[in-house]
């Protein structure tokens, strides 16, 4: 159904809920659950999205959990909803707590292998590619350089 909103409206509704949800956490500050996932391709590249709203930086693929959902569940969704892209297997590299606009934010970072190529829907997401390790884009966001930061700490 929301396939209807023609995605430039789309996108603008995106950014007025992100800023609602951000007034909504500063003030209930309910516990948040989300996982994140370090996706890489078969020649080692990172996939990496930028969303429609935000900061306007790269980011991993990211979300929260749906009711019912577990962390590994959670991040595939995740990870074909953002970018078209699936993983057979899923790993934990750890949990890590961030501060999200005034609420605490548990994640559940996830490292996996993908093939394909990823889409970008046009909507939640303006763009979505694969970047060889070395050469990331620029600007990432803080929690993309952290969770890149313990999916590098697992690789050794």
């Amino acid at each position: 159904m929301l396939q209807l909103i023609p995605p430039p409206l789309h996108r603008l509704l995106y950014r007025v809920a992100d800023n609602g949800r951000k007034i909504w956490w500063r003030i209930a500050k309910p516990p948040l659950e989300a996982v994140a996932v370090v996706a890489m391709d078969l020649n080692d590249q990172l996939l990496l999205i930028k969303l429609s709203y935000g900061s306007g930086g790269w980011n991993i693929p990211t979300g929260g959990i749906n009711k019912g959902e577990t962390p590994e569940q959670a991040a595939k969704r995740e990870l074909m909803e953002e970018t078209g892209c699936e993983a057979a297997v899923m790993t934990l590299l750890g949990t890590q707590e961030d501060q999200l606009h005034g609420t605490d934010n548990k994640v559940h970072v996830f490292s996996a292998r993908v093939s394909g190529l990823p889409v970008a829907d046009m909507r939640e997401v303006i763009e979505a590619k694969f970047f060889p390790m070395h050469s990331l884009p620029e600007p990432l966001t803080k929690t993309t350089r952290r969770r890149l930061e313990l999916f590098k700490a697992a690789q050794k």
